[in-house]
C-alpha cells in the first residue's frame, strides 16, 4: 500500500537522545521520581492536562545494545512478547516506514491505536557507540480511524542504548502519549508504576528468547 507520510527526524533529535543517556536523572526541577524498580528510575513530568511525560534511566543486564535495538525494532516479534498488542504492522510510504499499532486497554475502555513513523541510527559519540530509535505520531489518509478504537494523535518516544561496559545495556527512554477520552487516575498511576517497568522487563526477557530464535 502506498501512502503519503511527511516528516522525519533531525540529526539534533538523535543527538538529544544521546545527551540524555549520559545523565542519571532529568535536568530541570519539575521532574519527579515516580518509582525505582528492576534497576530503573522512572521520572514523570505532569503537564497542564494531567498527563505525564516519562523519562526512564537504567541498565538491562545480559542484553547487549545491538540485540536490544534489534528486538525493539522487530514488530513481528513484539507481537509474541508484548501482551498489550492487538495489531501491529508497517507499510512503506514514499520512502518512509509508517507503523500501525493497536493497543489493548482494560475493559470497559476502548482500545487505542497509533499511526507513527520511526527511525534508527547508530551514532559515535566520542568513541562510544549509541543506538537511538525515535518515534512520533503522524497522519496519513490511508489509515482511517476505526469504529470503537480511539486514535492517539499525540505520541512521541525516544530510546537510546549503549553498552554498560559489561554484557548489558545502559538505557534511556522518553515516552509521551495523549490517549484521549476519560482515563482514570488509577490507570495513569499503573502505567507509571507498573506498565513501564513491566515493558522493560518483558523486553529484556524477549532479548534472551530472541537469541534462541536466531
Amino acid at each position: 500500500m502506498e501512502c503519503g507520510a511527511a516528516g522525519g527526524f533531525s540529526e539534533e533529535q538523535f543527538r538529544e537522545a544521546c545527551a540524555e543517556i549520559q545523565q542519571r536523572a532529568p535536568a530541570g526541577a519539575n521532574w519527579e521520581l515516580l518509582v525505582e524498580t528492576l534497576g530503573f528510575s522512572i521520572y514523570g513530568l505532569l503537564d497542564q492536562t494531567g498527563l505525564y511525560e516519562y523519562k526512564v534511566f537504567g541498565v538491562l543486564d545480559d542484553c547487549p545494545p545491538a540485540l536490544l535495538a534489534d528486538v525493539y525494532m522487530d514488530l513481528d516479534y513484539r507481537k509474541q512478547w508484548d501482551q498489550y498488542v492487538k495489531e501491529l504492522y508497517e507499510k512503506e510510504c514514499n520512502g518512509e516506514t509508517v507503523v500501525y499499532w493497536e493497543v489493548k486497554y482494560p475493559f470497559p475502555m476502548s482500545n487505542r491505536d497509533y499511526i507513527y513513523i520511526r527511525q534508527r541510527q547508530e551514532l559515535d559519540v566520542e568513541g562510544r557507540k549509541i543506538h537511538v530509535v525515535l518515534a512520533q505520531s503522524t497522519s496519513v489518509p490511508q489509515f482511517a480511524e476505526r469504529p470503537g478504537v480511539i486514535r492517539v494523535n499525540q505520541y512521541k518516544q525516544s530510546l537510546a542504548i549503549e553498552s554498560d561496559g559489561k554484557k548489558g545495556s545502559k538505557v534511556f527512554m522518553y515516552y509521551f502519549d495523549n490517549p484521549g477520552g476519560q482515563i482514570p487516575s488509577w490507570l495513569i498511576n499503573w502505567v507509571a508504576k507498573n506498565g513501564v517497568p513491566n515493558f522493560l522487563k518483558d523486553m529484556a526477557k524477549a532479548c534472551q528468547n530472541y537469541l534462541k530464535k536466531t
